[in-house]
């Protein structure tokens, strides 16, 4: 068992996040991770409304008696989204944990304060991070270029940008993009690191609630089948090569607009990818980290092998590396 102030802080058994994933952080998802003793998250935006949200907490609540949390990502879409009220429905509900991403959370963060809500804030950036860290967050999410998704524009792999964050925080701080295994939870934690989000590597377990031809995908798929999009309009993304993606990649490097590509990078193709497994439907977010996965397991399968991985790691396989020096004469 791996204890720290990060696990005390949200009072989970093990320092492993699940990280809000659009149509992936629903209930069957994030109950399994928190019953294998991570922290498991609700995606807010993957429900249609506030209401839908409220339902989706209540429904993991009849599946997990530990603690989840729920994704807040405020981000520019093309119809507008009322933040506000996925926020109070989660604060009603009794939600103390919430990961917000994208745009600054100092609006919210009285709210929070006033109901005991913790938050962890996901960065890029070792100076949004110091940023959060002023604002009150309890602790931030430091994304390395790897990861899924939204990886900034600095390009700063985690080897670097962990330990610069380690360098700079005083709040406890956990490391996303690249993990999948106890290799990287011992790298993390040895990097400075409080412990590991986990995005991609979560999609390809058994109570994922995606296709199973998708969850093959990221097994078959190497650390070179990924491809950064909207790097002309500097809101990168990093997402699955496929026809589409390249497509939309082409279009923006010869000068295309958002306008020009909004056809093909649609949020609802990307669902129709998680729904019916066509994994040329849509453009859809996975990590280089699908390189090193290989199999399909259960959450706690998944969570018990990594927190033992990476206990051998650091108690046998680095402790025997060391050899007591005789002194200089």
């Amino acid at each position: 068992m791996i204890k720290n102030r990060f696990t005390e802080m949200l009072g989970i058994e093990h320092p492993i996040v699940q990280g809000g994933m659009q149509w992936v952080g629903r209930a069957p998802l994030a109950a399994a991770v928190s019953n294998a003793g991570g922290l498991g998250i609700l995606t807010a935006l993957t429900q249609p409304t506030p209401e839908d949200l409220r339902n989706e907490i209540r429904k993991t609540r009849e599946l997990t008696d530990k603690p989840f949390g729920v994704n807040l990502t405020i981000l520019p879409t093309i119809n507008p989204v009322p933040y506000d009220e996925y926020v109070k429905v989660a604060v009603d509900e009794g939600i103390n944990v919430i990961e917000t991403a994208g745009a600054n959370p100092e609006p919210y963060m009285p709210l929070f304060k006033e109901h005991g809500v913790k938050v962890i804030h996901k960065c890029t950036a070792v100076r949004h991070a110091l940023k959060a860290e002023k604002l009150g967050v309890d602790a931030v999410s430091i994304d390395g270029f790897e990861c899924a998704g939204h990886p900034g524009e600095d390009d700063i792999p985690g080897l670097v940008l962990i330990p610069a964050a380690a360098d700079k925080l005083s709040i406890p701080f956990i490391a996303s993009g690249g993990f999948a295994d106890g290799r990287g939870l011992a790298a993390a934690l040895a990097l400075g690191a409080d412990g590991i989000n986990m995005g991609t590597r979560f999609m390809a377990t058994a109570e994922s609630p995606i296709h199973e031809d998708v969850k093959q995908a990221i097994v078959e798929g190497t650390e070179l089948d990924t491809i950064l999009n909207f790097r002309p309009l500097r809101n990168t993304v990093r997402v699955r090569k496929n026809q589409v993606s390249t497509e939309a990649v082409e279009i923006l490097n010869n000068g295309g607009k958002f306008e020009d590509v909004q056809h093909l990078v649609a949020g609802a193709r990307g669902r129709k990818v998680f729904e019916d497994g066509d994994i040329e439907a849509g453009q859809w977010t996975v990590g280089m980290v699908q390189g090193i996965i290989n199999d399909i397991p259960t959450n706690e399968e998944l969570i018990n092998r990594i927190i033992s991985d990476a206990t051998e790691i650091i108690q046998n396989r680095l402790a025997n590396m060391l050899t007591a020096t005789s002194p200089v004469s």
